[in-house]
């Protein structure tokens, strides 16, 4: 029984995500660790449009993408109200100052995209001199860094995003994963990075099933609907790609494809927070109607609602803001400004207090502490700790949709209407 154990112990021991913190380069959504931790220690904590203001710079347009960044530069993805013309832009991270804008793509007949959403929602993810892009259906590319030259794109893709698209890619070895959840298609897709050929495709293996009075399907695009980014993690000495779709957590072969098990979370939709992954568990927020956190072990094979499900929470459970995870804590924000702890191990509540305000920019950590961005204008920065502090609040001009990225000692915040530098 105590080799059991001590094998079982092992094996949770394995679990985490494939790489680590970045400090200087934020290459993707959350981050170069993928789940929103940086190693910066000299973050200012407090700002204003007049105090600790390194740079700003206005961008028109409507765009909810969050900014990236590699040495010198910071690349955000940006297009116009009406979704017809899609584009990039490239700044420089010392001064702010754009080094190109390049329009990539124009769109005759723009599908609906709801008013909370944006036509620029999915966040870029980098390489070495590279940049991958998606829109969701209407535009996925690969461009050269230095720039914005073309190297690959695609434009097939068919999916209706119904409310409009969310789902940020990521590279696993040679290939480019993404989500695409619609009214009308789920699957989740890996192009070959070098090329954007389909490597494989998977359907979601569970659909809204809604009839009608005939025994006809009815077509309901926000109960088929999902938003989120996938994440890698390891377990048990395999990589799996874990992520969400609507009805249900998803755990895939990432280079074949394969479903290996699923979580079914029937009457959740619209899912749109990137998991963690930390202890053995995975840690997923699930569903737009109903705020649902499931911690999932990762090893199961098939439908593994009851075997793998390790505990639940729904008190203040986001449905946009993801997750942090910080030794044994689980720290969150809902969509509602309640921000909440709970135990990583055990689901256990250790406080939830009120912040105030819309949220959903998702929470950065930095050196012991959390920052959170709301949608007029706020950020508060509050201690990862058992017991709740605010550190400081502040205010900008505008608020964040999209999630702020940190690169050295500058927090690189995207507002609806500017792009700063924040810096001591």
């Amino acid at each position: 029984m105590r080799m059991r154990d001590q094998l079982f112990t092992l094996s949770l021991s394995l679990l985490t995500a494939t790489s680590a913190s970045g400090g200087e380069n934020w290459t993707q959504f959350r981050g170069a660790g993928e789940q929103g931790h940086s190693e910066a220690k000299d973050l200012p904590t407090e700002w204003g449009e007049d105090r600790n203001i390194a740079w700003k710079t206005p961008i028109e347009g409507k765009a909810w993408s969050s900014p990236v960044g590699w040495g010198d530069r910071i690349w955000v993805t940006n297009a116009n109200p009406e979704g017809t013309r899609l584009s990039v832009l490239c700044l420089n991270k010392k001064t702010g100052k754009k080094i190109y804008d390049q329009e990539l793509c124009t769109v005759k007949d723009p599908q609906f995209c709801h008013a909370f959403n944006s036509y620029a929602s999915p966040t870029p993810i980098l390489e070495e001199g590279l940049v991958y892009l998606t829109f969701g259906a209407p535009y996925t590319a690969c461009l050269k860094a230095e720039s914005g030259e073309v190297v690959w794109e695609r434009k097939d893709f068919v999916c209706d995003h119904f409310r409009g698209s969310g789902s940020s890619p990521v590279i696993y070895k040679n290939l480019l994963i993404l989500h695409f959840d619609g009214a009308d298609h789920q699957f989740v897709v890996a192009m070959d990075k070098k090329t954007g050929d389909t490597v494989w495709k998977t359907t979601r293996s569970v659909d809204y099933k809604d009839l009608d009075a005939a025994g006809k399907p009815k077509r309901n695009g926000d109960m088929r609907k999902a938003y989120g980014t996938p994440l890698i993690v390891k377990s048990e000495g395999k990589d799996v790609l874990v992520g969400a779709g609507a009805m249900a957590l998803y755990g895939y072969d990432p280079m074949s494809g394969k479903e290996l098990w699923r979580v079914d979370t029937i009457g959740t939709h619209s899912t749109a927070c990137r998991p963690v992954a930390g202890h053995g568990l995975v840690f997923a927020t699930m569903g737009f109607s109903r705020g649902l956190l499931i911690a999932v072990r990762p090893d199961g094979k098939g439908e593994v609602t009851k075997s793998h499900v390790a505990w639940k929470y729904s008190k203040a459970a986001p449905k946009k803001p993801s997750l942090l995870l910080d030794g044994d804590l689980v720290f969150m924000i809902d969509d509602a400004g309640i921000a909440a702890c709970i135990e990583a191990k055990t689901g256990k509540e250790i406080w939830k207090e009120r912040i105030g305000g819309n949220f959903s920019a998702s929470p950065i950590l930095a050196d012991g502490k959390i920052y959170l961005f709301d949608e007029d204008g706020q950020g508060t920065v509050i201690d990862a700790a058992r017991k709740f502090k605010i550190v400081a609040r502040n205010e900008l001009d505008a608020g964040c949709m999209g999630s702020p990225a940190v690169s050295g000692d500058l927090l690189i915040v995207r507002t609806k209407k500017a792009l700063y530098g924040i810096k001591k």
